[in-house]
């Protein structure tokens, strides 16, 4: 018996023969496709010339000035600024191998053949490695202050970490806010609502004045430390939200199902539940990873300084005044690539994890 292939897909032309006539189905939607044809011909050549035609990519303010169009050379200037702050220049090698190090344990995770052990031991080991090799004092290193960190450093830090940390421990909150047990069911239940309550301005507030106040008298706590609670903990309360919306969605008699084979509780979660709880979720996990990556901006407010700050920063700099338009379109860009490719990874995440597929 053969094989049934799957149709193959429409062609290029019949692609766009579909999406020239829903574009034009109707008088309302042929109104609105007329009105986006005419703002992009009378926007799209201004800005082209603007950004391209009469750009500057080498040179200074000056030579900027004078051709009128956008200074990329400011951007081209400050580019290692945004990325590694004001970490010391002879030492940047540090926070290259740093960055080099998180972006490979950051791709190893997308890669599902890679998920288990050994994908969970390396991180163990790499996350302290790239925080000892960031701030030294040992092996020879020299120390290296953490309010010198900064830039897309700092912001992969905040987010990779936060993320990492945040994620089981979300797990856990909604797992115990779902608990039979009364007091773990409450303890979990306020701790959400106490996070969720509260704007992750007043939580870094906290966690930078008065997070010191409760420590014995003559221990300090650095300061990236605090940010990294605080924005952890608001990561683990808005994440329980979405794992425990996956818990609900569950038949019950997946629970069931697991109950008469005579899976325990962990196992029943590990092996049964959690699996396809987290798998549904997906597309509301992604979006809600997308604000809390957007979100590493904020932390601005007690003195760490981001990719985002560091390019406002520069803009202080009396050698390149005037050219704020050119900054914010290099940091638009590049929260864009990185949130675009997030929803992507989670479109293909999801497609390849549902049942169907498999």
């Amino acid at each position: 018996m053969s094989a049934t292939t799957a149709p193959a897909g429409p062609a290029f032309t019949e692609r766009a023969t579909a999406f020239l006539r829903a574009c034009f189905a109707g008088p309302v939607n042929s109104a609105i496709t007329l009105a986006c044809l005419a703002v992009l011909y009378f926007a799209v050549p201004p800005f082209w010339a603007w950004a391209v035609t009469n750009a500057t990519w080498n040179g200074n303010a000056e030579t900027c000035r004078a051709a009128g169009g956008a200074c990329w050379a400011f951007v081209r200037e400050k580019f290692w600024f945004s990325i590694f702050g004001l970490y010391p220049y002879e030492e940047r090698w540090r926070p290259a191998t740093m960055i080099v190090i998180l972006v490979a344990m950051v791709v190893a995770s997308t890669i599902r053949r890679f998920w288990g052990r050994w994908l969970l031991l390396g991180w163990a080991v790499a996350a302290p490695a790239m925080w000892l090799l960031m701030q030294g004092g040992v092996f020879g290193l020299s120390f290296v202050q953490t309010r010198q960190w900064g830039g897309l450093t700092i912001t992969g830090i905040i987010a990779v970490y936060g993320l990492a940390l945040g994620y089981p421990l979300a797990i856990l909150l909604a797992l115990g806010r779902r608990s039979e047990l009364p007091l773990l069911r409450w303890f979990c239940t306020a701790v959400i609502e106490c996070v969720r309550g509260v704007p992750l301005i007043s939580l870094l507030f906290m966690a930078a004045i008065m997070l010191p106040l409760f420590m014995p008298e003559g221990v300090t706590i650095d300061r990236l430390i605090r940010v990294l609670v605080a924005y952890t903990l608001f990561t683990a309360a808005y994440m329980a939200e979405v794992v425990r919306g996956g818990l609900q969605a569950m038949p019950r008699g997946q629970y069931e199902a697991a109950d008469a084979i005579g899976l325990g509780y962990w196992k029943k979660m590990r092996l049964v539940i959690l699996p396809q709880a987290l798998t549904v979720t997906i597309p509301a996990q992604v979006n809600t990873f997308i604000g809390l990556f957007k979100d590493t901006t904020l932390v601005v407010v007690i003195g760490v300084f981001d990719f985002f700050t560091t390019l406002r920063a520069a803009l202080g700099d009396p050698n390149w005044l005037g050219f704020p338009t050119e900054a914010y379109l290099f940091a638009a860009g590049v929260y864009f690539v990185l949130c675009f490719a997030m929803s992507r990874y989670s479109q293909n995440l999801e497609r390849t994890l549902r049942p169907e597929s498999r």
